[in-house]
């Protein structure tokens, strides 16, 4: 796993100056690549890599050129299959003078073009560089798990695996988007293509830039298609799937260091724990993370893992998250260096951490719930359309307004929360309903929510909810279920899940590994009809029937927890100082974009036990350390 980042000048300017701000950019990305950099400095373009060594240690330096000198490319990722690739481009005459994935995909473009993208199986962002032609490609992979930033500033093209890097080639401002603004409080994370900066955008999934001669085009070169096969038996499904599945395990155990997996005790990592044990002759290495301090009536999932681990004989570790984030928030703020407001950051952190002291690639059982309709939303969508067939008015008012009346749970459970929250999200269409379900900040908030002199921020909300239904309505699907699944594919996986787990990992120099979003299982996943995944209001249904008989019965059928912490409680008793000094009118007023009286509403609705708010408290919050470190005058980043 790596850094990459370059760029391309409309003009000279020496090739020590050069050398200089790329030698500062590939600086900021060293927690990627820990173990060596490498440069390439030409007329008006310079490429910087940061290595972290995980297979061909001794050969695998970047960037890497081709037989004739006129391409360069510089990777991050892993590519599983690259020896088969190899021994094809062998066959066909291509000399190779290392044992890398990366030189394989430099001679699969010169191979292919822009059709090599299809061949290629695993994690990945690349630049490759074509003097010859004087044209610059970056690709991202097929689902996002590898980020790819860009930006063109006073006539230069900029790209990195972290804006940090962008951010340090001097003249690139740092405006906020007012759409990105209004998405992050909707969603608690910033959707591809924005990213918090005017100017900066993240390359979406699935595509590849082409620059040249100071033009960008972007290209899609995959999509998800859910086309449900609905001859397929129960039976050959899973059992189909399942050896997707355990193959999608065995190629990720590829690696010349340490190697273990994370293991939270729910069904997805218990099941790539379970898999991985039976491909390997060591004992695996698990990983799993508890909560102490007050957490109320919430219960972490320890219990299971332990299970789990035993089973397989696991050399398993643990560590206990205490409610002490001084000194923390900046870190985990600086490693996405625009606001992200899942608070699944925490534990997220402290595992990479306890993971790399240990071992350097990590597997993970992230995708499974997007694979196999795993989340309570898509439950609450599904039972959406019985409960829409209630009278309207008895539905929309008599009923709505008893549920807006309950009073949340005092221990920081979530159930009353998400009865209101399917109450007031069953009106309107099915995408309507679907983003009630996803958005974190209530109707009732957004009017007031920034001051008046922001009004153009409050217009955004808009844009955001456009946003969704774009997404929803560009799927490739009938089923509104499928529909849904694609939205979150499209959005909160690849921009929340998948960029959490990429910062937080590289700021600890760790390569996590993801088999459940291996491209062969998901494209198989998406013939699955929808009502197999769902049956009988039971979530995974079918995966759950799968690994039936390789996990323990309390693992497959307790609720599911999530790998969040008791946030909830932890703002009304530990963080709550933290969080009225935080969000003080004093600390407001530096910016002056919230209404002071809306963010006490909200801090008293939450207080008193009116709602849970939690995630927008939380996204309040890291706005305002992020705007410290990145937008106060002095601060710098």
């Amino acid at each position: 796993m790596c850094g990459i980042n370059g760029f391309v000048s409309d003009r000279a300017m020496g090739k020590e100056a050069m050398r200089d701000r790329i030698g500062a950019m590939t600086e900021r990305l060293r927690h990627r690549g820990p173990d060596e950099s490498g440069y390439f400095v030409g007329e008006r373009v310079a490429l910087g890599h940061r290595r972290l060594s995980i297979i061909d240690l001794e050969s695998g330096q970047q960037p890497i050129s081709s037989e004739d000198g006129s391409k360069r490319i510089i990777f991050n990722g892993e590519i599983y299959n690259y020896k088969d690739i190899q021994s094809e481009l062998v066959a066909r005459g291509h000399v190779f003078s290392t044992q890398s994935d990366t030189e394989t995909i430099l001679h699969a473009y010169e191979e292919w073009g822009e059709g090599c993208f299809g061949k290629l199986r695993g994690m990945f962002a690349f630049c490759i560089w074509d003097s010859r032609d004087e044209v610059l490609l970056l690709a991202r992979d097929r689902v996002g798990k590898k980020p790819v930033f860009y930006t063109q500033s006073n006539g230069t093209f900029l790209f990195a695996s972290e804006m940090k890097s962008i951010l340090e080639y001097p003249g690139v401002e740092r405006r906020i988007n007012d759409e990105a603004l209004a998405s992050y409080f909707t969603y608690s994370y910033i959707p591809a293509p924005w990213t918090i900066f005017e100017g900066i955008h993240k390359l979406l999934p699935g595509h590849y830039l082409v620059f040249r001669k100071g033009a960008i085009q972007v290209k899609e070169y995959w999509d998800i298609e859910f086309a449900p096969d609905r001859t397929m038996k129960e039976k050959d499904c899973i059992h189909d799937f399942m050896a997707l599945l355990d193959d999608a395990v065995r190629v990720r155990l590829m690696s010349e260091v340490p190697l273990g997996a994370f293991l939270s005790g729910g069904i997805d990592s218990s099941t790539v724990v379970a898999l991985m044990s039976r491909a390997s002759e060591a004992p695996a290495k698990t990983f799993s993370i508890g909560f102490g301090g007050s957490t109320g009536g919430f219960d972490d999932e320890r219990k299971y893992a332990r299970l789990v681990a035993s089973r397989y004989a696991t050399e398993h570790r643990e560590y206990e998250v205490v409610p002490h984030v001084e000194g923390l928030l900046e870190k985990i703020v600086r490693s996405f260096d625009e606001p992200f407001g899942d608070d699944s950051t925490i534990p997220s952190y402290y595992v990479c951490k306890m993971a790399r002291e240990n071992v350097t690639v990590a597997l993970s059982g992230l995708g499974g719930d997007e694979v196999f309709a795993g989340y309570e939303r898509y439950l609450g969508f599904h039972l959406s359309h019985i409960y829409q067939r209630i009278p309207k008015y008895f539905r929309d008012h008599l009923l709505q307004r008893l549920i807006n009346r309950l009073p949340e749970s005092s221990s920081g459970g979530y159930t009353v929360n998400h009865i209101k929250r399917f109450a007031r999200s069953t009106s309107g269409d099915d995408a309507k309903r679907y983003f009630g379900f996803v958005s974190k900040i209530q109707d009732s908030y957004q009017d007031s929510f920034f001051n008046g002199n922001r009004r153009r921020y409050a217009d955004s909300f808009a844009s955001a909810e456009n946003f969704f239904r774009k997404t929803y309505d560009s799927a490739k699907a009938d089923d509104p279920l499928n529909k849904v699944f694609y939205c979150d594919m499209k959005t909160y996986l690849c921009e929340d899940i998948l960029a959490l787990t990429d910062r937080l990992s590289m700021h600890h120099s760790l390569e996590v590994r993801v088999p459940f979003l291996d491209h062969h299982l998901l494209e198989y996943c998406a013939k699955i009809p929808p009502e197999w995944k769902i049956k009988w209001f039971r979530k995974k249904y079918l995966l759950k029937k799968g690994v039936d008989g390789l996990l323990p019965r309390e693992v497959l059928n307790h609720k599911k927890q999530g790998f969040v912490g008791p946030m909830t409680h932890w703002l009304r008793t530990e963080l709550k100082g933290m969080t009225l000094k935080t969000l003080s009118r004093e600390n407001l007023s530096r910016h002056d974009i919230f209404n002071y009286n809306t963010v006490q509403r909200i801090l008293d609705d939450h207080y008193c036990g009116k709602e849970i708010n939690d995630t927008l408290i939380w996204s309040l919050i890291i706005f305002q350390v992020w705007f410290n470190c990145y937008m106060d005058p002095g601060s710098g980043s």
